[in-house]
């Protein structure tokens, strides 16, 4: 039986005061630093809570498109506000912890083959994604492709098929987390440095270390502000 007739859901508060944003913003011509106007303010011109009025704030910092500075209000990130709908964002929330387990499970296993088995153009390969992603954040992006590189390239050192065929099933997963991960601020570096400690260890040839070290890499990819995010908190 087809499901298209399902009651619709209802929109909750905050989504409204999303929409309104993105209007203001749109229609301001405001742009990448410019400051939105106070959450008080916005809730007294909106008509609406304080309370929906954050948790919209929320939305768009958990989405990077605006950075709430403690104190300081809350600043564009970049030039408009295309929000994602918010139950693509539930839905990610949803299988986000899936996912970092199973990439926590898989990628130490890889980094601990890596330092086993890791040829001089497996090093190469790593070395080349990491001078890319430094490329990337030094021109002010968030080392989106150099970071898949690197672990592509952990995951040829590790030289096992099965392991690469199952991090391949999951790519899409992967990507979706990598990039709610990069988001965060100032992730981007720390990431990098992680990835550093990676690759010594590998290029070492210890296991044990380059296991420990992906651990912490991808557990510090697990702290994102999505997973904080509550979406039914529109008191």
């Amino acid at each position: 039986m087809t499901d298209a007739l399902r009651p619709m859901a209802k929109q909750r508060l905050y989504e409204q005061v999303l929409d309104r944003l993105r209007q203001y913003v749109a229609e301001g011509g405001l742009r990448a630093g410019d400051r939105l106007p106070p959450e008080r303010d916005l809730a007294q011109r909106l008509g609406v809570s304080r309370a929906s009025v954050k948790q919209a704030i929320v939305v768009l910092e958990v989405q990077g498109l605006v950075e709430a500075r403690h104190g300081g209000g809350t600043y564009l990130v970049r030039d408009s506000l295309d929000v994602e709908p918010v139950e693509r964002m539930v839905e990610r929330r949803r299988r986000l912890p899936d996912v970092l387990e199973a990439r926590e499970a898989l990628e130490t296993k890889l980094a601990e083959l890596a330092a086993e088995r890791r040829t001089d153009d497996d090093l190469a390969a790593m070395r080349s994604a990491l001078a890319h992603m430094a490329e990337e954040i030094e021109a002010g992006g968030a080392g989106v492709e150099g970071d898949r590189r690197f672990h592509a390239a952990v995951t040829a050192a590790a030289h096992s098929a099965l392991l690469a065929e199952f991090m391949r099933s999951i790519a899409e997963q992967i990507a979706e987390s990598r990039t709610e991960s990069l988001r965060q601020p100032g992730r981007p570096n720390r990431s990098l440095a992680q990835h550093r400690a990676i690759l010594d260890a590998i290029a070492d040839g210890r296991p044990r270390q380059a296991a420990a070290a992906m651990r912490r890499h991808v557990r510090t990819v697990a702290k994102v502000r999505l997973l904080d995010w509550d979406p039914e908190d529109d008191r």
